[in-house]
């Protein structure tokens, strides 16, 4: 069964749960899809304000109880086996990528669930615009950009972006259809040159896989739930889970309800 195949948000999960590790772009198309960041009690307060001070970036669709590993965005999900890969972080230290995280899963624990930018692909999709990244197989590319996010508390770290090669005469399509999801990162923060974001080669990401443009393509940046990961890197705190890069939660919601009025 291709991950292009899974139409069902449950079955997505299911998926994952039972050992799936692809990338989830194209799965459960019309569902929205989250980042998941979890930290101590200790830590989630400066998460929060991380999230809220750049909200293009770390838009929040839920935070939950400590030690809960529920979310009302999935009744009858776990936040600990439903993610086809997991990253597991001690003093900003990637130590462990595992699929099920059960094992270090701690009482204490807050998590954040952050929009995705895999959500409005479906979106794009019906209108024409290609998904080179869903066409090749591949991650989509993320990078990380020279723009820094506002610290907050013990958080700081640089914006990272995620990139999708366009055709030109669809870069305003693009532009338009996104900017109506501003829950799930909203519209590009910049098109063209990658210099501008501090990029020097698109084909090495910092994240995800290269994708190959095709003739008359532009490079499309927007915002990236991987932004929280970096701020890990940066800020060490004692401990962390996130998601792995290009690897969500598919949740029950439907894209719509995060669709603001033209």
């Amino acid at each position: 069964m291709s991950a292009t195949s899974v139409l069902d948000p449950r079955e997505a999960r299911a998926r994952a749960r039972a050992g799936a590790t692809d990338p989830t772009a194209g799965w459960a198309p019309g569902h929205t899809q989250a980042n998941l960041i979890a930290v101590p009690e200790a830590w989630a307060y400066d998460v929060l304000l991380f999230c809220t001070r750049n909200p293009r970036p770390c838009p929040v669709l839920d935070v939950t109880d400590a030690g809960a590993w529920t979310t009302e965005l999935a009744p009858g999900a776990d936040l600990r086996t439903d993610i086809p890969r997991y990253r597991v972080w001690e003093h900003g230290r990637l130590v462990d990528e595992p699929t099920d995280v059960t094992p270090y899963w701690r009482g204490d624990l807050v998590s954040f669930l952050i929009g995705c930018s895999f959500t409005f692909e479906a979106s794009l999709a019906e209108a024409g615009v290609p998904m080179r990244h869903v066409e090749q197989g591949r991650n989509v590319s993320m990078y990380v950009t020279d723009r820094a996010c506002r610290p907050a508390g013990r958080l700081r770290g640089p914006m990272v972006v995620s990139m999708r090669h366009v055709p030109a005469e669809l870069v305003p399509a693009a532009r338009q259809i996104s900017g109506l999801l501003p829950a799930v990162h909203g519209a590009p923060v910049h098109a063209g040159d990658p210099a501008a974001l501090g990029i020097r080669d698109l084909d090495r990401p910092d994240f995800g896989d290269a994708v190959v443009a095709e003739p008359g393509d532009v490079p499309v940046f927007w915002a990236c739930g991987v932004t929280p990961q970096a701020a890990v890197m940066a800020s060490r705190p004692p401990f962390a889970l996130t998601h792995a890069p290009g690897r969500m939660l598919v949740t029950d919601v439907r894209d719509a309800e995060y669709r603001v009025a033209a």
